[in-house]
C-alpha cells in the first residue's frame, strides 16, 4: 500500500483524542486502505495488540450479520469484552448498518474506544448523528489520487510529469487502475463497473429510484456538461426536446442523489459585487474525470471542462471552499477560500491568441482587492506576471501544494 500522506498527516493528530474520526468520499478512492494504514501505524508505533483493534468492513460478506445498531453494539462489546488497554474500532462503509449512529454514540459516551468510521454517502453526517454526538466528530474528505500521488503510484519522477499527465488526463485517479496495464478498454471497463455499483447501490437502491433510464440520461447530461453553467430547468427542457418528459423537481432529486455519492460535486456562484451566493445556474464537476470518460468516451474537444474539473478537485484536496465568481457580466472560474486565505483562478487550455488572453485576464483585472489571482493553462512559456495576475502552468499548479 502507498501511504496517502496528505490524509494521514491530517488524521494522525486526532488519534486517541475524544472525537470520532469520520472519513468520507466516493467508493474506491482509498478510504479502506487509509484505515489499514492507520491500523498498521498503530501496530508498529504504539505496539497495539491485534485483539485491541477491531476492523469491520461492510463490503465483505463476513460482516453481513451486522445489519443494524444492535448487531453492531453486540459484536463490538463481545469482541472487546475483558480487554484492557487502548481499544480501537474501525468500521468501513458504515452507512450499510441501519441506525449505526446509535451504537457509535454509545461507544463514544463510554469513552474507552477510539472510533474511526468511513462512508460513501454525503448524508452520513446528517442531523441524527450531529445531534447524538453534539459535534464531537471531525470529518476528513478523501478524493481520488492527486497528480502528485499518481506519479508516486506510477513510481515516476517530476521529470516525467508531462508524459504522465497525458495518462492522468485520460484515466483519472482511482487508485485501483494501477493494478492494470493502462489499456483504455480494460481501465474504462473497471471504472464503468464502479459507476454501475454507485448507481445501483448508492442511488437506485437507497432512494428507490424507479425510472433508471431517466436517471442515466440525467447523469450523462451532467457529466457531459462539466464546467458549464446550467440549471435543473435547462436539463428538463433538454429532456423534453428528446421526447422525455421530466419535471424540474425530479431532475433536482436525481442530481441530489448523485451528489450524495460524491460522484458529482456542485459549485454555487458568488456575486462578487453584491457579495451574495446566487441560487440559480451552478456548475457541476465529477468526483473523478476517469468516470466521466468511461461513461461518455474520451473526447479531446472537452479539454476545457476537464481541466477545470482537475483544478476543482485539487482545490478540494487542499481544503478550499469553492465558488464560481460572477463580476458584472464576467465569470471567474473559481474563488477559493480557507481560513484567512482567498485566491481567484481562471482555467484555460491554451492562451493562444490576444482575444483568449483578454478574456481570461480581464475579469481578474477588474477585481480590485489584493488577493492572489492566477490564470492556469497548459502553456509552458510565460512572460512576467500580467498586471499582478500570475500565469502558471497547470502541471506546475498540480505539483505545487503551497498555492
Amino acid at each position: 500500500m502507498y501511504k496517502r500522506k496528505l490524509y494521514l498527516k491530517k488524521i494522525m493528530p486526532f488519534i486517541n483524542k475524544p472525537v470520532i474520526k469520520v472519513i468520507t468520499g466516493m467508493r474506491r478512492v482509498g478510504k479502506s486502505c487509509l484505515l489499514k494504514l492507520i491500523i498498521e501505524g498503530l501496530r508498529k508505533q504504539k505496539q497495539i495488540s491485534s485483539d485491541n483493534i477491531l476492523y469491520i468492513n461492510k463490503e465483505l460478506i463476513d460482516y453481513d450479520f451486522i445489519k443494524d445498531y444492535k448487531d453492531l453494539h453486540k459484536y463490538v462489546a463481545d469482541s472487546f469484552k475483558r480487554l484492557k488497554g487502548e481499544k480501537y474500532l474501525f468500521v468501513d462503509e458504515i452507512q450499510e448498518i441501519h441506525n449505526w449512529e446509535k451504537a457509535i454514540s454509545s461507544f463514544f459516551s463510554n469513552g474507552d474506544i477510539d472510533i474511526f468510521i468511513t462512508g460513501s454517502n454525503a448524508h452520513l453526517l446528517s442531523s441524527e448523528i450531529a445531534t447524538l454526538i453534539s459535534g464531537r466528530f471531525v470529518e476528513f474528505s478523501v478524493y481520488s489520487l492527486s497528480f502528485e500521488e499518481f506519479l508516486l503510484f506510477r513510481d515516476k519522477k517530476k521529470e516525467d510529469a508531462t508524459t504522465e499527465f497525458a495518462i492522468y488526463l485520460k484515466f483519472g485517479g482511482f487508485p485501483a487502475i494501477h493494478h492494470f496495464d493502462f489499456d483504455e478498454e480494460v481501465v474504462y471497463q473497471y471504472i464503468n463497473s464502479l459507476y454501475n455499483t454507485i448507481l445501483l447501490k448508492d442511488v437506485i437502491k437507497r432512494n428507490n429510484v424507479r425510472n433508471v433510464n431517466l436517471l442515466e440520461n440525467i447523469t450523462r447530461y451532467v457529466f457531459d456538461n462539466i464546467g458549464n453553467i446550467f440549471s435543473a430547468k435547462k436539463i428538463s427542457d433538454y429532456m423534453k426536446s428528446q421526447k422525455i418528459k421530466v419535471g424540474i423537481e425530479t431532475v433536482q432529486n436525481y442530481i441530489s442523489y448523485l451528489l450524495s455519492t460524491f460522484a458529482l460535486h456542485k459549485v454555487y456562484r458568488y456575486d462578487i459585487k453584491g457579495k451574495r451566493i446566487l441560487e440559480l445556474y451552478e456548475k457541476y464537476y465529477t468526483g473523478d474525470i476517469g468516470m466521466r470518460h468511461a461513461l461518455l468516451g474520451y473526447k479531446a474537444d472537452d479539454i476545457s471542462g476537464v481541466l477545470e474539473n482537475l483544478v476543482y478537485l485539487e482545490l478540494k484536496r487542499r481544503g478550499y471552499k469553492i465558488f464560481i465568481g460572477k463580476f458584472g457580466n464576467q465569470e471567474i472560474d473559481f474563488i477559493a477560500e480557507k481560513e484567512n486565505k482567498k485566491i481567484y483562478l481562471q482555467v484555460a487550455y491554451m492562451l493562444s491568441s490576444p482575444d483568449t488572453i483578454e478574456r481570461e485576464f480581464s475579469a481578474l483585472r477588474n477585481i480590485k482587492d489584493n488577493y492572489p489571482k492566477y490564470v492556469i493553462s497548459m502553456d509552458t512559456i510565460f512572460g512576467n506576471d500580467f498586471e499582478g495576475i500570475q500565469r502558471i502552468n497547470l502541471i506546475d499548479f498540480l505539483l505545487n501544494p503551497k498555492i
